[in-house]
């Protein structure tokens, strides 16, 4: 596939590092105006890296943008006389609303929105999808290559925002929750390094236990819960203090604070 990314920042990068590391291009453009950041790119094989935007979209036919809001409506009328057929946008741009870019570009363009997360660098990313009425006719195409990066859920593109909040900021919540394990394997006699690592890989094994069973959280949870036992006793303890209560108005609160910096942009 001819890739162009946009905007090689934080999340851009991530995306490119999960691209060449799992062979999913046939070129890669990365653009970016200071390309100093991006240096550690160079030298991979098909990457090519530019400050010319629209020397990136004449030669891809799939454009992942990147950027910030506020450059991302410039960034389309600069590139909108070199838009083909066959281009297919994909934005990941938290709030730019597929209307607002179909008013910049036309109905007649491939539209796919994307929500990933950071974990896309390493190929783990919970990635969301949405596309316009003509988008739907290349949504395979990013399903194609963002579940090379992790897993996707095509969604109506009213879910975005609470998206967000669970995949994107989910990503600060579960590191927040397995910063607090180690914190307590470490009260419980581990050294640092021990306690992160029994930390991650718990919380990795639990996921991937219900990723490949199928089954519901409590159905795992009965499996290690006994009479009177040490499980159930630190489970009712959590409660009592308020982990699920806290955590839920936690992604609530998020999800607000998105909504509400929305309402000041229109």
């Amino acid at each position: 596939m001819k890739i162009a990314i946009i905007g090689t920042g934080n999340l851009g990068k991530s995306i490119a590092k999960g691209l060449i590391t799992n062979n999913a291009i046939t070129t890669l453009y990365l653009t970016k105006r200071n390309l100093n950041d991006i240096q550690d790119l160079d030298g991979y094989k098909n990457v090519i890296l530019t400050s010319d935007n629209i020397e990136a979209v004449k030669q891809s036919d799939i454009l992942i943008f990147a950027v910030q809001p506020t450059h991302f409506e410039k960034i389309l009328n600069d590139i909108k006389p070199h838009l083909t057929e066959n281009h297919v946008l994909i934005s990941t741009i938290t709030g730019f609303l597929i209307p607002k870019i179909e008013a910049i570009v036309g109905t007649d363009q491939f539209v796919i929105r994307a929500m990933p997360n950071t974990a896309i660098a390493v190929g783990k990313s919970m990635t969301c999808l949405c596309s316009n009425e003509k988008g739907k006719k290349r949504i395979q195409i990013a399903e194609a290559i963002f579940n090379r990066l992790g897993h996707t859920l095509a969604i109506p593109e009213s879910q975005m925002q609470a998206a967000t909040v669970v995949c994107a900021s989910g990503i600060a919540f579960w590191m927040r929750l397995i910063r607090a394990t180690t914190q307590a394997a470490i009260q419980l006699g581990f050294d640092a390094k021990e306690a992160q690592e029994l930390a991650m890989y718990t919380s990795e094994g639990a996921a991937n236990l219900l990723i490949t069973t199928g089954n519901h959280p409590e159905e795992e949870i009965d499996r290690v819960t006994t009479p009177k036992g040490c499980t159930i006793e630190g489970l009712n303890e959590m409660e009592h203090k308020g982990l699920s209560s806290s955590l839920i108005q936690g992604m609530v609160a998020s999800f607000n604070k998105i909504s509400n910096i929305k309402k000041e942009q229109i």
